[in-house]
């Protein structure tokens, strides 16, 4: 069993290309802290160029680009951030359960209130941050995210990063089946039908995720 917190679980060149962010803003991010903590945490990997970059990092990271697209200052989010942590005595504080309700107001009372608008100039600061936070996925009675939904993948066919499945790959949050695995066999010249059959999808899920992956190669 992976260890959220303890065990690198992607490379920092995986994680960025799965949140899509430059790889040099997390290599900053990695490197930042905020209370007394990492502001995203790493571990030391078992070897060079293994993986030093645990689960959790990998949802706290999420966390910060989902603030920064707000168009909020690396100050500000470290300011939050070490309210939140403060707050619930934890240095994961951004990434616990409790950042969904009790969080939201401290991101706000710390200045992301004077943000009346979001981005898309409809939502208020609040609504636009919960949002965000609802591709953390949290199991019942546990106040740290277990899986995190990749945004860039198609709302018919959720893909997840799991650290109990797929050593990190993303997999289908249906299944827990690895993208890769799918769309290698497509690749390959399996039909949609052949594969949904063999991985209890449907010809049109796959079709629509092999096209989304396709997309984002390009």
């Amino acid at each position: 069993m992976v260890d959220r917190f303890d065990d690198g679980l992607l490379t920092s060149a995986e994680t960025a290309s799965y949140l899509q962010i430059p790889q040099s803003t997390l290599t900053s991010w990695l490197k930042a802290s905020a209370a007394g903590a990492p502001l995203v945490h790493q571990v030391e990997p078992l070897r060079k160029g293994q993986p030093s970059v645990p689960f959790i990092a990998v949802a706290e990271a999420h966390v910060l680009r989902s603030l920064r697209s707000l168009g909020l200052r690396m100050s500000e989010i470290k300011e939050a951030a070490a309210a939140v942590r403060d707050a619930f005595d934890t240095p994961y504080g951004l990434v616990s359960k409790r950042i969904a309700t009790d969080g939201v107001d401290i991101f706000v009372e710390h200045g992301f209130g004077d943000l009346r608008r979001a981005r898309d100039g409809q939502a208020p600061i609040q609504e636009v941050v919960s949002r965000y936070l609802r591709y953390l996925n949290w199991d019942a009675g546990d106040d740290f995210p277990s899986s995190l939904r990749l945004r860039q993948y198609p709302d018919p066919v959720p893909v997840v990063i799991d650290p109990r499945f797929g050593r990190g790959l993303p997999v289908v949050a249906a299944n827990r089946v690895p993208v890769k695995a799918i769309t290698d066999l497509w690749e390959a010249g399996e039909s949609v039908e052949d594969i949904a059959y063999d991985y209890d999808m449907t010809p049109e899920q796959v079709d629509v995720l092999c096209r989304a992956v396709v997309h984002l190669a390009a």
